[in-house]
């Protein structure tokens, strides 16, 4: 059956990358959630999309400009002004510390194209060890040097590359650099490259799939997962296919 993870949280439905929006993936049943990850100025692996603070809280600046402290004091609530209380920035720590709640499966995507935050890798792999959530966390990115590098020390946690466009036989690229699934754009990820990366032994998680024909259509040929700012939707949608 095809998983479904939840993107930055139920980001369709809650402020995205906060606890509220990773609680409601829980409560509506989701296989896992899907995160990104940065380093605030002094250090601490925290849990934003954006490079700035602009779009998702009431902040202004860069993200690596701030301590953890200071993020700590936005309101990570955006568009979603209905929220009585307050969302913030997580770090990545309050959110492992969850998980071991719980049985999700958690994609941290690592945030490090824009500025090759120092340590991010090392930071992230001993969080999870810390945790030991090994075996419930993929470790994606579009920076596939950073995923590598993630794979060399900590080969017992799996990676998956990012990428938005067409790739030729991306299961072969994905095992030549040990990877156990590719997170393909959804456009970037027609029926047979996805039924044959699944016959060589390599998950397909597309992303961002949010229309219903999208869900249908990924459902009906049991794509390995998809990963969708509406959980409960696809939930819904899944196991009424099944």
């Amino acid at each position: 059956m095809t998983q479904i993870f939840a993107h930055r949280g139920s980001a369709g439905t809650h402020p995205e990358n906060t606890m509220q929006s990773f609680f409601e993936a829980e409560k509506v049943n989701a296989d896992g959630i899907e995160l990104d990850v940065q380093l605030s100025k002094d250090g601490e692996v925290v849990v934003i999309h954006d490079e700035t603070l602009e779009r998702t809280t009431n902040g202004k600046g860069f993200v690596k400009d701030f301590n953890l402290n200071e993020l700590k004091k936005l309101d990570a609530s955006y568009k979603f002004k209905t929220f009585l209380k307050k969302p913030t920035i997580p770090s990545l720590r309050e959110v492992l510390e969850w998980l071991t709640g719980n049985g999700l499966l958690c994609n941290i995507e690592l945030k490090n194209g824009v500025f090759p935050y120092p340590s991010l890798e090392e930071k992230v792999i001993s969080l999870v060890r810390e945790y030991q959530l090994e075996d419930r966390i993929i470790i994606s990115s579009f920076n596939h040097y950073s995923i590598v590098y993630c794979y060399r020390l900590a080969p017992e946690i799996q990676i998956a590359p990012l990428y938005s466009e067409g790739l030729f036989m991306p299961w072969v690229y994905a095992k030549s650099i040990h990877a156990g699934a590719i997170h393909p754009k959804l456009r970037a990820a027609p029926d047979e490259i996805i039924l044959s990366s699944m016959e060589n032994g390599v998950a397909v998680r597309p992303y961002t799939v949010n229309k219903k024909d999208d869900m249908l259509r990924l459902f009906q040929i049991n794509c390995s997962a998809i990963i969708t700012d509406y959980p409960a939707k696809a939930i819904e949608l899944r196991d009424g296919v099944s």
